[in-house]
């Protein structure tokens, strides 16, 4: 490797030095607040090397990596969002674990997994990525001892991505076995040379479906989220949501590019009965819930449904109108995840997380600027108006009417209409008069300092990009330009 191989991976050495130095800084003494602020320093330094490898691109580190407008850009998103989770962090957990610095061991190397998903051309380093992003999710999933749902989380979770994780290997493999290539540009003009998939690459394609739909939770693979997000603290939870599933979204519109496989109808087709199942499943699973954690669980997994609608839509786009509509829509749900889980998070008290609908009872009295927060996140995932979740449905539904997707697009618009219920139904118990048990003071005064200004920033950004949206999408547009 030369110094511009350094330079363009830049992101990745900080974050894996970060590690070793967390590591080491324990070894030598326990504190937590320092800890904490070198994760956040560390996340800071990535962020800036991001520009640093902004000016290298396109570079390819041969076979691994390729450093990209769409790579750059995921990597600053990813750390964005690891930057907020960590801000987000310390006054949860310095209330409850006496032993909380490897939580931000962990939390780094699951970005770092992360970052290596996003920047993928290879089997090898997609498998590389997605093993050091799940192997920290195990301990960050289970990291509240004390918790037993937080134990349970944690083996199902295990489990599951084990299972998912040989299903995606397997699936690799016999890809392999038909191409004699692990790399997506040769397994691309590999597949050019044949007239249509054989049995050997249907099956490797089904398999690595199976694994990539595990990681994104969507339906039929969906059946860890609810009991994960319930079980995981909550500023893991906002980890899992955005970072862990947006690496994966990005890994897969890569991968389809790449190998040219949306020229493959079959697999169109899977897609979109996934998208659909996804959607109406995610948003009636979520009407019959009582816990705020599992609501966000399901509708999580609708969303998902949503974002495969401009990923489909890709397919008979040749102006890039659903590269752009994915990746506007995963900053916008980035955004009101982050958002919505914060207010969980700054809500929680020593002994439980804030997920019972009555947790939510008269909290505009109590808490106003939470209550304003919690509803314009609502009403971003509901898709109001004025805000980004609306401006990322509206390119979605764009990219699917321009690439005549309409059965998906009518899909996304009723599936819209239901899951506006149940989110106003949490507005609405947050309008009611609230209990006089409402008692929860006793918490460390940072942590109110330090998620306050987190959730105004979320907020300013969620109407930023909901009311002018053309800086945002300009700044996509440039960096596909800049990939090619």
């Amino acid at each position: 490797m030369n110094g511009t191989d350094f330079m363009s991976i830049l992101p990745l050495l900080i974050c894996s030095a970060a590690a070793l130095v967390l590591i080491s800084a324990i070894a030598i003494r326990r504190n937590h607040l320092l800890m904490y602020i070198l994760t956040l320093l560390s996340f800071l330094a990535a962020f800036a090397g991001v520009f640093y490898s902004y000016d290298s691109i396109p570079h390819i580190i041969e076979p691994l990596f390729i450093i990209d407008g769409a790579g750059i850009f995921s990597m600053g998103l990813i750390l964005l969002a690891a930057l907020a989770v960590t801000l987000l962090s310390y006054g949860y957990f310095e209330q409850r674990e006496s032993r909380r610095e490897e939580y931000y061991v962990l939390l780094v190397l699951a970005t770092l997994g992360a970052l290596v998903l996003v920047i993928s051309r290879h089997f090898a380093s997609l498998f590389l990525g997605l093993e050091t992003l799940s192997v920290s999710l195990y301990g960050l999933i289970a990291y509240l001892r004390r918790r037993e749902r937080s134990d349970e989380a944690g083996i199902k979770y295990l489990i599951l991505a084990a299972f998912s994780s040989a299903f995606l290997l397997f699936g690799m493999a016999l890809i392999y076995a038909q191409t004699g290539n692990m790399s997506f540009p040769e397994i691309g003009k590999s597949l050019a040379a044949m007239e249509q998939l054989t049995p050997l690459l249907m099956a490797g394609f089904g398999m690595m479906i199976v694994g990539i739909g595990f990681k994104l939770a969507v339906v039929p693979f969906h059946m860890w989220t609810a009991d994960v997000y319930e079980g995981a603290p909550a500023p893991v939870t906002a980890f899992i949501a955005t970072v862990s599933k947006g690496g994966m979204m990005i890994l897969l519109l890569r991968f389809f590019a790449e190998v040219n496989a949306y020229r493959y109808p079959v697999l169109l087709l899977i897609f979109s009965v996934i998208a659909i199942i996804s959607m109406f499943a995610g948003n009636l699973l979520a009407l019959m819930q009582q816990n705020v954690k599992r609501l966000l669980a399901y509708s999580s997994v609708a969303h998902l449904g949503y974002l495969l609608v401009a990923f489909i839509a890709v397919a008979g786009n040749a102006g890039g109108a659903g590269v752009e509509a994915v990746i506007f829509y995963l900053v916008a749900y980035f955004i009101t995840t982050l958002g919505a889980f914060g207010v969980l998070t700054v809500l929680s008290d020593p002994v439980r997380d804030a997920e019972k609908m009555e947790d939510y009872k008269g909290l505009l009295w109590n808490r106003p600027w939470l209550a304003l927060v919690f509803t314009a996140m609502l009403l971003s995932l509901a898709g109001i108006p004025l805000t980004a979740g609306f401006i990322g449905k509206f390119y979605v539904v764009a990219a699917g009417v321009d690439s005549s997707r309409w059965l998906l697009v009518i899909m996304l618009v009723i599936n819209s209409v239901i899951g506006l219920f149940y989110y106003l139904r949490l507005v609405v118990m947050m309008l009611q008069p609230p209990d006089a048990r409402e008692t929860s003071e006793s918490l460390h005064p940072a942590f109110y300092i330090i998620g306050g200004t987190t959730l105004a920033a979320l907020l300013l950004m969620l109407v930023w990009f909901g009311i002018y949206p053309g800086y945002l999408m300009d700044l996509i547009r440039e960096m596909q330009i800049a990939a090619r």
